[in-house]
């Protein structure tokens, strides 16, 4: 496991702190040469999240040692006939999808996606080079009950289409609060884009988040309805869904009635009174009617804000 401190070198450039963890990666802080401020992403096999210790509070503090309860760290789903099965990566696996998101990245650029400098070697392992985006994350915004401004969702989404128009990124498909940094003047950045390999049967995604386990645009209008409502309610709406039966071509009575349950939850006005009508007809379309895509999405954030 490599766990890097304060003062310490990767290649040329000098850590100053430990950022945060992904489902198989840590990234740290650190200046190079010339004392700019960079993130480091160093891939390693502890990093799922049901296999980490979680620390007995929610903070704001990250460590190498644990994870916040309300943080959720991605996990390695791997897709067979018979079902997916959430499990460990191994060593090679890693650097293979770590250096796969360097070049997603590399060739993604959008000045709402985080951008990848560079990958260097240590070891023969890769060691992703990253714009440091100064700000918080949505997941902090939300603990500090701070305004959550639904602009920042309707760039995300606008983003998203004119990536997947120009066929530089066809999905995100791990956007959470944690993947989404706020910056100081208010524009929106998204990182950890979901690690997907050349085969189409692994990804890592976060299950709450894309509670389908889908590789399309889709899981991202999903990921935003779960935000959305989690962000309304104060929970989330599929706390307790049966994964094992997502993301199956075929099944039978019992594979369908379980995934009838992806879609039953309670509706945020049941939880939250003040929630508007129009914002949770988006909550439910985001959440339940598979043809409701990104383009349906913009057109219903925008004409909520109109008339808000």
């Amino acid at each position: 496991m490599i766990k890097l401190q304060a003062g310490e070198y990767l290649g040329s450039f000098r850590v100053q702190k430990f950022l945060g963890r992904g489902g198989f990666a840590y990234v740290y802080q650190a200046e190079d040469s010339q004392g700019r401020k960079v993130a480091l992403k160093v891939g390693d096999v502890a990093g799922g999240g049901r296999y980490v210790t979680r620390f007995v509070e929610i903070t704001d503090e990250r460590s190498q040692e644990w994870i916040s309860p309300d943080e959720t760290p991605g996990e390695a789903v791997f897709f067979r006939p018979d079902g997916v099965r959430i499990d460990f990566l191994d060593m090679h696996e890693i650097d293979l999808m770590m250096r796969a998101e360097a070049t997603l990245l590399e060739k993604a650029q959008h000045q709402n996606l985080v951008k990848t400098r560079d990958v260097f070697e240590i070891e023969g392992r890769p060691v992703i080079v990253m714009d440091y985006v100064r700000g918080k994350t949505l997941r902090e915004k939300i603990r500090a009950l701070e305004g959550i401004r639904l602009n920042w969702f309707l760039a995300i989404v606008r983003a998203l289409q004119k990536l997947n128009e120009t066929g530089k990124l066809e999905y995100h498909g791990d956007l959470k609060p944690e993947n989404i940094i706020v910056k100081p003047s208010g524009s929106v950045v998204m990182i950890d884009p979901a690690l997907r390999a050349n085969k189409s049967n692994l990804i890592s995604t976060t299950p709450h988040y894309n509670p389908l386990l889908l590789r399309s645009p889709k899981a991202d209008v999903m990921g935003i309805g779960v935000m959305l409502y989690e962000i309304l309610t104060g929970t989330l709406p599929f706390d307790e869904v049966p994964w094992q039966y997502a993301g199956r071509e075929h099944g039978g009575e019992v594979e369908r009635l379980s995934l009838s349950f992806f879609l039953s939850y309670p509706p945020p006005r049941n939880l939250n009174p003040n929630t508007p009508e129009a914002l949770e007809r988006i909550v439910y379309r985001a959440l339940t009617v598979m043809d409701y895509g990104l383009a349906e999405l913009e057109n219903d954030l925008v004409d909520f804000l109109r008339k808000d």
